[in-house]
């Protein structure tokens, strides 16, 4: 059979015209619009990854891994920033719960599974993994703290300025955190991230050919975030009735559906390089997208939301997703501060993450 025409996730390209046409000459068919748009995200993520590992060979798996999290969470930062535009302030929360939550759970979950599968036992820099693991903690404070100051102050004449104000500074202190961080690990501490050199056999794209250059790896990689940036748009127009046509609570919707769709770069790269026993950027793009998604676009929402939309969006989550957060980061810390991964430690990482996606679905509006 030509190879043309063996199945292949580039097929899904033909929802890309699909998705536009829906969108503009039949708008009033929202799930058909979500579906087609949700489908079209998915192969150019698998353009982004194979873009994202040859990038790797060419930089080290430190620096592949922050450029694939940063283009595979541009997207995210536009579906944001359009639903911001569009006062969907809880929708906004909720993607940036669910991103977090998915990256550590779903993503690295997954990819410990493939890679143990294939591996008995796979090792990782455990100092490097340790840092992430104590910037999550970090984040985990700063969704905690702005909701114990909103049920402290509710009720009262100055819980909306509080809260605000509280949110821009914790922000300002988020970001701060997340530039010293790239110091570390890109400049004075890069060695602990730089994991270990490619094998031969894994060079090229796995079809015969030779890797790319590093202005193809990076064309490619900018022209998907470009091409999903356009879907992701599409997708935020139809989000909100496809999810009251398909019953789901606008919390779900953010905390699960958007954030697969989001992280959908991160799923494919993460266990692609996982199967090839690269572990040190497979956790670079799993924990690696989570820190700068809590550290630095949540704290560019808050910002950005005194500019655009209705009204500033604060840093106060629901007591479920700060719980979501919280427990998450603690199973993600305890498994990665050994330096080493298995097939059921990322059975364990899928388990929670399934266990939080039925509790989600049935908590009320």
């Amino acid at each position: 059979m030509p190879r043309w025409l063996r199945p292949r996730l580039d097929w899904l390209l033909v929802f890309v015209p699909v998705a536009v046409v829906l969108e503009r000459g039949a708008p009033e068919r929202a799930t058909w619009v979500f579906g087609a748009a949700c489908l079209a995200i998915l192969p150019l993520a698998a353009w982004m990854g194979r873009a994202t590992e040859h990038l790797a060979e060419r930089t080290g798996e430190g620096i592949g891994g922050l450029l694939n999290a940063t283009f595979g969470n541009a997207a995210e930062l536009i579906i944001a920033l359009s639903a911001l535009l569009r006062g969907l302030y809880d929708v906004v929360k909720a993607s940036i719960t669910g991103s977090i939550l998915g990256n550590i759970l779903l993503v690295l979950g997954a990819a410990f599974l493939a890679g143990g599968l294939r591996f008995k036992t796979q090792r990782f820099n455990t100092t490097a993994a340790r840092t992430q693991a104590t910037m999550l903690t970090l984040a985990a404070i700063a969704l905690v703290l702005p909701a114990m100051v909103h049920h402290v102050v509710e009720g009262t004449s100055d819980a909306p300025r509080l809260e605000h104000g509280l949110s821009i500074e914790i922000a300002v202190v988020l970001l701060v955190v997340y530039a010293l961080g790239l110091l570390f690990s890109l400049h004075t501490h890069r060695n602990l991230f730089a994991g270990e050199a490619a094998e031969a056999a894994d060079v090229g794209d796995g079809e015969g050919h030779p890797p790319w250059s590093l202005g193809k790896s990076i064309g490619v990689l900018a022209a998907a975030t470009a091409v999903i940036a356009w879907m992701s748009e599409i997708l935020v127009g139809s989000v909100e009735h496809a999810a009251h046509a398909l019953g789901m609570t606008d919390l779900f919707l953010g905390v699960v559906v958007v954030a697969i769709i989001g992280n959908a770069a991160e799923h494919s790269t993460a266990i692609l390089v996982a199967r090839k026993d690269r572990m040190d950027l497979s956790l670079g793009i799993a924990i690696g997208s989570s820190v700068q998604v809590a550290l630095f676009v949540a704290p560019v929402l808050v910002i950005a939301s005194r500019f655009v939309g209705p009204r500033p969006m604060d840093l106060v989550f629901t007591p479920a997703e700060v719980l979501a957060v919280g427990l998450a980061v603690i199973i993600t810390g305890q498994i990665a501060g050994d330096g080493e991964s298995n097939w059921l430690e990322g059975v364990q990482l899928l388990a929670v993450y399934v266990i939080l996606g039925m509790v989600f679905y049935l908590l009320p509006a």
